[in-house]
């Protein structure tokens, strides 16, 4: 099997694990293999995202998945403050990747929207939570995650992708949020914050890795095309 041909199964699998998760639901399995199997999309996107690694930004991008779905699990395993823990490395890593490829012609706008979306995110989470006692922790994730989508929205991947994932990831985790209060024991709650998670990593993941390629092409050529520097040496 080629490389393309195994990148496509292990993206292909991926999915039907990230999908099919759902149908686990309501199978009645051992803690174990549900763990597990919510674990498998994610860790697949960073098995795709290490075949395509060729150098920092190639192996930050597996890691972005890798800590995504270490948090999967440790939520299961271990409860909400590991898994958030993991997630919260998964998100400083790409913040740091999307400021090295961060865009330099943003509109009034845009940087108004950028602006307007962290302290929107941060006091949104700080007050869904029905146990107050935790709201100030999840205002500090909330502050982290915020400005993984702002950065996200500022970089030169792809906002179709890369930063649509990313806001699909803040809705996501405010649903996460207000499923502890004023959305409390609706069953869609659990398909949406689901849905939202696994196929905004997909559009972060595969936004990624397949621009990531153009933007160091481009960010090589003004080296590459620069004029000689020529020296005007005066006759002695």
């Amino acid at each position: 099997m080629s490389r393309d041909a195994l990148k496509t199964f292990i993206l292909a699998s991926s999915i039907i694990c990230g999908v099919s998760y759902m149908a686990s639901w309501d199978l009645n399995l051992p803690p174990l293999v549900g763990t597990l199997w919510k674990g498998t999309g994610v860790s697949l996107l960073a098995v795709w995202a290490a075949l395509s690694a060729r150098n920092r930004a190639g192996w930050e991008i597996t890691a972005i998945m890798g800590f995504g779905a270490l948090g999967d699990v440790l939520l299961e395993v271990m409860g909400m403050i590991p898994g958030a823990l993991a997630f919260l490395v998964g998100h400083r890593i790409a913040i740091g990747l999307y400021q090295r490829y961060r865009r330099r012609d943003l509109t009034g706008n845009q940087m108004l929207l950028v602006l307007t979306l962290v302290p929107a995110v941060v006091l949104t989470a700080f007050f869904l939570p029905a146990a107050r006692s935790s709201a100030w922790g999840v205002a500090v994730y909330a502050t982290v995650l915020s400005l993984m989508a702002a950065t996200a929205l500022t970089s030169r991947f792809p906002l179709s992708q890369v930063g649509l994932g990313a806001m699909m990831f803040v809705v996501s985790d405010l649903l996460i949020f207000a499923r502890s209060g004023p959305l409390h024991g609706l069953t869609w709650v659990g398909f949406a914050v689901w849905i939202l998670y696994y196929f905004g990593q997909v559009l972060i993941c595969r936004g990624l890795v397949l621009a990531l390629p153009n933007l160091e092409a481009e960010d090589q050529a003004p080296a590459e095309d620069a004029p000689p520097n020529l020296s005007i040496h005066a006759a002695t």
